[in-house]
């Protein structure tokens, strides 16, 4: 898996030939309008990671020129030869598009050709838990000496309400070079450019759901944005949902994450009264399930990962404070689901110590890094926090994930870890189940190991004396 740079510095080069002079423009809103319809608009993506690269993908099945954008030049590289490095994606679908006309490059001057450009860049939190919007920012002000009268920018990335209008637009007018401003109000001119915010719903490992299947939320700065932004995403997605602004749709994603934070907060925290009442914390999951209506299942586990659920709430809460607005139940989930990984701690030293052994000096193999089931990402995962803690306590630890060879440095670990096999699992004191992948047997694991500790029921229905479900 290839990860983003953090700083962002576009490039001159190419890996592909150029395109023809064409620019966007000072096309009407009908015109664009028209060209999205005929399919004959030329798409934008930048950043092309687990939401920018499936979308472009989308874009390209459905007969758009689509060029994509990335400061890190190893994709762009790995895309001109045609390989993906997103697990999920396959080279055919890489080399299909190629054959529809999808180029990837890190030269930005490019921007001037497109009529859409759509936003698909990180949003992580720094250090103390605030919202970092330097990817954001950076790719904005990147934009800005191209951007052309009549064309349609879109962020997708996932932030707090406001961020759009508040940060994006007054980038994108003060800096661009034509005088322009983004369309307002019921009417546009030829100075005018149009912004909205759609928010991305990627859901990595599912294969239930075809991604056009999901209903694309939007909103923008003016009706005719919302226009535009609306027919584009038309193009692509079987529904579109219109909200009233930029803001609404933003707090539309938060909601959608901060739900689930919320609720799994909720199983984590009466897993951990389960344990002390001697309850299975997944069988009265179970029996709930089977209620109708009222209720949908959550499920517990060692803590949060991906890019949204674990990083959404902080986002909220922290805009919530410029109106003196404490939002209480939400830190609340944030701090038991950011607890998780500390419990998996203890319970790995409580098992051990039923084995006469300490965690200091202890060989440990963790089974799982990726943030969920079947997929290469590591984003924020809990795998990562529960190694470190590990090590601190002095572990000999390592680690077996079917999609990650090595562990290297990223924006808040730098564990430099090389894949260990799955061989003689007899030699490690402990092997703890962080990811439950779909690839492991675990009947076997069980079976070979001194002692597992299970975070996420892999072993249902493996009676083990060996076993300590936490």
């Amino acid at each position: 898996m290839l990860e983003s740079k953090t700083q962002f510095t576009p490039r001159g080069r190419d890996s592909v030939a150029p395109m023809t002079n064409h620019s966007a423009g000072n096309q009407s809103v009908d015109q664009l309008k028209n060209k999205i319809l005929q399919r004959k608009a030329q798409v934008g993506i930048i950043g092309l990671g687990y939401v920018g690269l499936p979308l472009a993908l989308l874009f390209s099945e459905q007969k758009f020129t689509v060029t994509g954008f990335d400061i890190d030049q190893r994709k762009v590289d790995s895309l001109a030869k045609g390989e993906s490095y997103i697990y999920r994606i396959s080279t055919e679908e890489i080399q299909t598009a190629k054959a529809q006309g999808f180029t990837a490059t890190s030269d930005y001057a490019r921007l001037v050709h497109m009529d859409a450009v759509i936003i698909c860049v990180p949003t992580p939190l720094n250090q103390y838990h605030e919202p970092d919007l330097s990817f954001i920012t950076d790719t904005t002000h990147a934009i800005a000496p191209h951007l052309q009268a009549g064309q349609l920018v879109v962020l997708e990335s996932t932030t707090y309400p406001g961020t759009t209008e508040e940060v994006m637009v007054p980038i994108l007018e003060k800096e661009n070079k034509n005088g322009l401003k983004a369309a307002r109000g019921n009417t546009s001119t030829d100075k005018n450019f149009f912004v909205a915010f759609s928010p991305e719903r990627e859901d990595p490992g599912n294969t239930t759901v075809a991604r056009r299947d999901i209903p694309k939320v939007v909103g923008g700065v003016n009706p005719q944005a919302s226009e535009l932004a609306g027919a584009m995403y038309g193009s692509i997605f079987h529904r579109t949902v219109p909200v009233s602004s930029p803001a609404a749709a933003e707090m539309t994603k938060l909601l959608e994450n901060i739900y689930r934070c919320v609720n799994i907060a909720l199983v984590n925290e009466l897993k951990l009264l389960c344990l002390r009442m001697g309850i299975d914390i997944w069988e009265v999951i179970e029996a709930a399930s089977t209620k109708p209506f009222g209720f949908h299942p959550f499920y517990p586990g060692p803590g949060l990962g991906g890019h949204c659920i674990p990083v959404d709430p902080f986002y909220l809460s922290w805009k919530a404070k410029e109106w003196d607005f404490r939002t209480r139940f939400i830190e609340l989930a944030g701090e038991i689901n950011t607890n998780m990984p500390y419990h998996v701690l203890a319970s790995v030293g409580g098992a051990l110590n039923g084995h006469k052994k300490s965690v200091n000096g202890a060989r440990i193999l963790i089974l799982g890094v990726a943030y969920k089931r079947d997929i290469d990402d590591l984003r924020e995962s809990p795998a990562l926090t529960i190694i470190e803690l590990l090590q601190k306590e002095g572990a000999q630890v390592s680690y077996h994930d079917p999609y990650f060879p090595f562990i290297g440095k990223g924006r808040k670990y730098d564990l430099q870890m090389k894949r260990s096999e799955l061989e003689k699992l007899g030699q490690y004191d402990c092997v703890v189940i962080v990811t439950d992948h779909s690839d492991y047997d675990y009947r076997k694991i069980v079976g070979e190991a001194q002692l597992v500790v299970d975070t996420r029921n892999a072993t249902k229905g493996i009676e083990s004396n060996k076993v300590v479900r936490c």
